[in-house]
């Protein structure tokens, strides 16, 4: 039977610190011990008042980077690490429209609705799901990769009949399934959702080979960018909530 604990995924935590604690960086220069257990890889570190901000990538121009902001307090040790070599994948693949039957888009209704059901089934968090599926195929509930992926969350055929999927561009089909998919990479990876995304990008075989994120750039850029926009929704959520208490 699966524990009811919540994951760090579920509603209540904070956008920031959920996100940071889970998600080692590209070319991480210190890995950073925190006094909650947990460790991170940051590319490097900013003292900002009595916190302390650690960078999980490196920064656009639009000065967007990852970051987890911690008190000075809260860091345990720091080490410094080697950079982790890169290696080459083959390019990110673009998602394509495939002909079927029905909307090629959902309303966000109908997309809250699906995500919901799921992440209440699966303990994680809707944001986290929403996120995933942005990043997968922009909503597109037709997207077909150059490399057969299909629907929402991109489900290799494979995957999809052994997850139970009969038809991968049924949106609710296609949410069920690719949320079991990460369900079990989270149990896989101990709530690692860095881990877990990872996997659910390059595959676990590539995790389990490089005992860690993959040094596949497309990987590192897919991770950092599930982590940016479940970060996003959640500090747009908190401010829609600090909005209408003010009122």
């Amino acid at each position: 039977m699966r524990s009811s604990s919540k994951r760090w995924v579920r509603h209540g935590w904070s956008a920031i610190a959920a996100v940071g604690v889970l998600c080692p960086a590209a070319k991480a220069a210190e890995h950073v011990l925190l006094k909650n257990g947990f460790e991170v890889d940051c590319v490097r570190r900013e003292v900002v008042g009595d916190r302390v901000r650690l960078y999980l990538a490196q920064e656009s121009s639009a000065g967007d980077g990852n970051y987890l902001e911690v008190t000075s307090d809260a860091i345990v040790r720091v080490d410094a690490i080697a950079d982790a070599p890169v290696a080459k994948v083959p390019e990110a693949v673009a998602s394509v429209s495939a002909p079927h039957a029905g909307s090629s888009v959902l309303t966000r209704d109908e997309m809250h609705t699906m995500l919901s059901h799921a992440g209440v089934a699966h303990n994680i968090d809707e944001d986290l799901l929403a996120s995933l599926v942005r990043a997968e195929s922009g909503g597109q509930v037709n997207a077909v990769s150059r490399a057969g992926a299909r629907g929402l969350m991109q489900l290799m055929p494979k995957t999809a009949n052994e997850l139970g999927v009969k038809d991968s561009f049924v949106p609710d089909q296609n949410i069920a399934g690719g949320s079991e998919y990460l369900d079990q990479l989270l149990t896989r990876y101990h709530d690692n959702v860095a881990l877990a995304l990872a996997a659910y990008n390059a595959g676990p075989a590539a995790v389990d080979k490089y005992h860690g994120v993959p040094p596949y750039r497309e990987t590192q850029a897919y991770v950092a960018r599930v982590i940016r926009e479940f970060n996003r929704r959640k500090q747009a959520n908190h401010a829609a909530v600090q909005v209408a208490q003010s009122r």
